[in-house]
């Protein structure tokens, strides 16, 4: 009876509150324990069937069901479900949670609850970035995402990253992932300043990258900047470092002493030239940003000053950064119009990285300055400085660095607008349109005494002036329509369709002139016009370019449904246009289908949240490097009588109309597992790139002249495997320590090569100029090093004896044989690692935190250039220094490639160690401060004798006798070279302070 009774009250209290249902406003702030969450997610379950909205900290929700539940969200915090029950004001505090399956994550063109998501992808916020000096956004990311490696091959501050997602992606293409900053494709991360970015989130797999057509063909790297908040008081936020960095680590030479007992030239001085060209570096940021907004409309403002030096003196930055983020809501709350800006200004002086290079070989016994000479020298030819007067690929450093200039000022603008209109609670629409343009000037300036590319010695031309300017231009306007409803309580469905639109365009013009009027101190650079150059025709070198026929153009349509909250599926579709091939070949079409399952909806296994399996398959796509492959090109040269009157005809390249898109075809299966303290995601890939695009060479007589053209023809496979752990290991109320790993491991094998069997990668000169050390073979694993092996014995004469592989009792060892049948040739290590390991450990106890990062890269090795051309001790380069390394012997005096210069480079690193404490001053007008210092780049564990064990995943070739390196092509299918150009490592420590007001 009493059962009964209770029954009936239940019911007859439902029938009450659901007869009475009224639509309702609701309104309030959605926080965590340091204020309002901008970005948060509201999701309304119930009448309203499912509407996903967003807003700004506070929110204000209209025609919301009496009956409905409110689940409020953010990246990483844990899910809270309200019911309304008439309320009409709901104040939120959310506490953060790594493994919140409820979180929201930014996916291309839109959102997803974390738990429904079906293929691989990976968010990391504010708190998990990388700490101390970050001088460039993919800094914040480093280890942080298992499969992508970001490479700075020592630390230049002026080299962007190289960065790759899953290994190699395309072989002709371009092969960095695509950025999305805000929702705008293709801009710059060096215009976003890393104090400015709240989340970045990384598309790895195919299936999630295919929404992007052929931008997503290399991963997509999608930027969420910091916003303001909704009826938020006026803020303002200060975050400053100061950082001194110096050289961790050096190449081992030989001293005066060691190289005069080597038989090295006295010239009677002793000089470490590594200490004259480095420095203890000094760099400081300064960030400020304010923050505030009404009911209606909310903003937040930053500007940041970063003064950044490198090791290299005269090398390093300055850059200023102003970024605007403006957000408003009108038309009743429908239309929610959102303006980004942002303006950066980045002056760089980017030295001469060629000075560390001769650093490590000028003969330590030289002075640096010619009156130090024991002998009569002409140095006021040289500026003062002393020259080691004919030798080959050889100059004082110190004279490289403070005679020369090399100086560029760059100015990019970005600004976006976004409107997204609410037109039902089902059905949203938005319209993206955006640019960016990027203005710059690069000089570089050789005075007349410059024995470096000055001519100083010659009669002729002396001096030289390099402009370069350059003007890039990136618009974009995207539309597209969300639909999502909850149709029951099982069946929830999402759909995406819209548009695409970008184009490109780019200009710019070099000059480079000379002959200056010798024994003048000044800089010529400012007053060209004395140059005698201009006499002469044909002295000036000047080129120009302009490239304005490349757009991209694309339909996409995407669904994601949810049945039972337990089984997931996603379909996207891409159909997309580019400019850059033939009229018939210019479309391709780039589908995925990706389906999950949370086996532990139906398994129910104790103290488990999710045990999700899913599998993605998806095609993406790679343009070429170049517009206008498939059209002819001209070469017309001016003659003595006018223009025109020299050769002009067809160019060297073949053009190509039926060159068509390279094709990524990857199959993705992983498994996500989760408790309450510990969360795991296993991912197993299979990668397929056909029809990859190369430049081939091609029989001249029989095409009409051309030699060379860019044909289709080759497939790379790479599998993979990846793994993330994370555990709380002390998780309570006065401290937290949490741990995470991740490891990531794969192949890439060149199934088909247009290109046929070959070698490349040359080593260079002097007396190298023929040994090339990487193998390209179809069949074979990606970045083999390839050549004789030595058997530790030495005859003689000093040569190394190296071993008859074969054993037909010849040893064939030259370079002209190294593809022959009968070569005495082998696989001596290879160029990409094994696996990679990160691991992250912090730590929280009352005011304190730490942070401490290691980072590894193992069964990866590298040719040692700088041993290779200095260690052996050649009695005819008693001019240069010899490389000293522990691998080093006395009894090698020739030069021969071999195994012995080949190295393991595996290697284990503190990468970034940083504490932290937050003060409570008890101020009014401070409401938060913190201090922090942080290292980087601290210890690393490695046999490597060189300066960086870090793997070089691609090569730019060799450079010598004060020739420009080209890094316009660099070449994906050698990597594990470690040329001699590279950058010195560094550590930095960094003091930090952070203020709120």
């Amino acid at each position: 009876m009493k059962i009964t009774l209770l029954k009936s009250l239940f019911l007859l209290g439902a029938f009450i509150c659901f007869s009475g249902l009224q639509a309702q406003t609701v309104s309030g702030t959605v926080s965590d324990a340091s204020g309002p969450l901008p970005g948060a997610s509201v999701l309304v379950k119930g009448t309203t069937n499912g509407t996903q909205t967003d807003f700004d900290g506070n929110y204000t929700l209209n025609n919301v069901a009496d009956g409905a539940t409110l689940v409020f969200s953010y990246i990483g915090y844990s899910t809270k479900e309200i019911a309304v029950n008439g309320q009409s004001s709901i104040n939120v505090t959310l506490s953060e949670d790594a493994q919140a399956l409820d979180e929201v994550v930014i996916v291309g063109y839109g959102t997803q609850v974390r738990k429904e998501i079906t293929t691989a992808v990976t968010s990391v916020s504010t708190e998990d970035f990388n700490q101390g000096v970050i001088n460039e956004p993919t800094q914040l990311l480093q280890g942080k995402v298992a499969g992508l490696n970001i490479v700075n091959k020592g630390g230049n501050p002026n080299d962007a990253p190289v960065i790759r997602l899953r290994g190699i992606s395309t072989v002709g293409g371009n092969a960095e992932p695509l950025v999305v900053i805000d929702g705008v494709l293709g801009q710059s991360l060096q215009n976003v300043d890393p104090s400015d970015i709240e989340n970045i989130t990384v598309l790895k797999d195919g299936s999630a990258a295919a929404i992007y057509g052929t931008r997503g063909s290399a991963g997509v790297i999608l930027v969420t900047t910091k916003s303001g908040g909704a009826n938020q008081p006026f803020k303002i936020n200060y975050n400053g470092q100061f950082s001194t960095q110096f050289a961790a680590n050096q190449i081992e030479l030989m001293d005066r002493e060691e190289f005069l007992a080597a038989g090295g030239t006295d010239l009677g001085s002793d000089t470490d030239w590594r200490d004259e060209v480095t420095r203890n570096a000094v760099t400081q940021v300064h960030n400020i940003a304010a923050t505030g907004g009404s009911e209606d409309a909310n903003y937040r403002v930053s500007l940041n000053f970063r003064d950044t030096e490198g090791i290299l003196k005269n090398s390093g930055f300055q850059q200023f950064n102003a970024r605007t983020k403006l957000t408003g809501k009108i038309l009743n709350d429908k239309l929610r119009v959102t303006f980004n800006s942002a303006l950066t200004n980045r002056e760089s002086d980017f030295g001469f990285n060629e000075a560390l290079r001769y650093a490590v070989v000028y003969n330590p016994t030289a002075p640096v300055f010619g009156a130090d000479a024991p002998f009569a020298f002409n140095s006021p030819q040289f500026g003062g400085y002393f020259e080691t007067l004919g030798l080959f690929d050889s100059f004082n450093p110190v004279s490289i660095l403070e005679q020369n200039k090399n100086t560029g000022v760059t100015n990019t603008l970005n600004y976006t607008l976004d409107f997204k209109y609410t037109i039902s609670d089902a059905l949203t629409a938005t319209l993206t349109a955006g640019e960016q343009k990027a203005k710059g000037t690069n000089r570089q300036y050789y005075p007349t005494t410059s024995f470096f590319r000055g001519n100083a010695v010659s009669p002729f031309r002396k001096g030289r002036a390099d402009f370069t300017t350059f003007e890039n231009n990136n618009r974009s306007l995207e539309f597209y329509v969300d639909f999502n409803k909850q149709f029951s309580e099982k069946f929830k469905l999402g759909v995406t369709g819209g548009y695409s639109f970008q184009e490109f365009d780019s200009n710019g013009y070099y000059l480079q002139i000379g002959d200056f009027p010798p024994g003048v101190d000044f800089d010529f650079s400012n007053a060209i016009e004395v140059s005698q150059d201009l006499l002469e025709a044909g002295r000036i070198q000047a080129n120009s370019y302009r490239n304005d026929d490349d757009r991209i153009i694309a339909f996409f349509a995407r669904a994601n449904a949810t049945f039972d909250d337990a089984i997931y599926l996603n379909a996207s579709l891409r159909r997309e246009g580019s400019s850059r091939f033939g009229a018939d070949e210019q479309w391709g079409l780039f589908p995925s289908i990706a389906v999950g399952a949370d086996l532990n909806k139906y398994l129910e296994l104790d103290n488990v949240n999710l045990l999700k399996a899913r599998v993605g398959y998806g095609v993406t796509g790679a343009t070429p490097r170049n517009v206008g492959l498939s059209q002819t090109t001209f070469s017309v040269a001016n003659g003595p009588n006018g223009f025109g009157s020299a050769a002009t005809g067809l160019g060297t390249r073949a053009p190509n109309p039926g060159l068509k898109w390279e094709e990524k075809r990857e199959l993705n299966f992983g498994i996500e597992f989760a408790m309450d303290r510990m969360s795991a995601t296993l991912d197993l890939y299979n990668r397929d790139v056909v029809d990859f695009i190369t430049e081939v060479n091609i029989d001249a007589a029989a095409n009409q002249g051309f030699s060379t053209q860019f044909q289709n023809g080759g497939e790379l496979n790479t599998k993979g495997i990846e793994l993330s752990l994370n555990y709380d290991v002390i998780k309570n109320d006065d401290m937290s320590y949490n741990s995470g790993l991740i490891f990531s491991t794969y192949k890439s094998t060149l199934e088909e090569n247009t290109g046929g069997t070959r070698t490349i990668a040359n080593l260079g000169a002097p007396g190298q100029n023929d040994t090339n050390v990487i193998l390209v073979k179809e069949g074979e694993e990606v970045g083999q090093i390839w050549g004789p092996r030595f058997s530790g014995e030495v005859d003689a004469n000093g040569s190394p004896i190296l071993v008859d592989l074969n054993g037909d009792g010849e040893l064939v060892t030259a370079q002209g044989d190294a593809l022959a049948e009968n070569a005495d040739f082998e696989v001596l290590g290879k160029g990409l690692p094994d696996f990679t390991l990160g691991w992250t450990n912090q730590f929280q106890m009352g005011n304190w935190d730490v942070n401490m990062f290691w980072r590894g890269a193992f069964g990866h090795s590298l040719v040692n250039a700088f041993r290779a051309f200095y260690e052996p001790r050649i009695g005819s380069q008693s001019s240069y220094n010899f490389v000293n390394t522990d691998l080093a012997r006395d009894d090698i005096r020739t030069a021969q490639f071999s195994s012995y210069y080949v190295e393991k480079a595996s290697f284990f690193r503190l990468d970034n160690l940083s504490i932290g404490y937050n003060l409570d001053l008890g101020l009014d007008y401070i409401k938060g401060a913190r201090i922090s210092i942080a290292g980087q780049n601290l210890w690393t564990i490695t046999n490597y004798t060189g300066t960086d064990p870090e793997a070089s995943l691609q090569d730019f070739g060799p450079v010598d006798n004060g020739a420009v390196l080209d890094t316009s092509t660099p070449q994906v299918l050698a990597p594990g070279v470690d040329r001699r150009y590279n950058y010195f490592t560094s550590t930095t420590f960094t003091l930090g302070l952070n203020i709120n007001f």
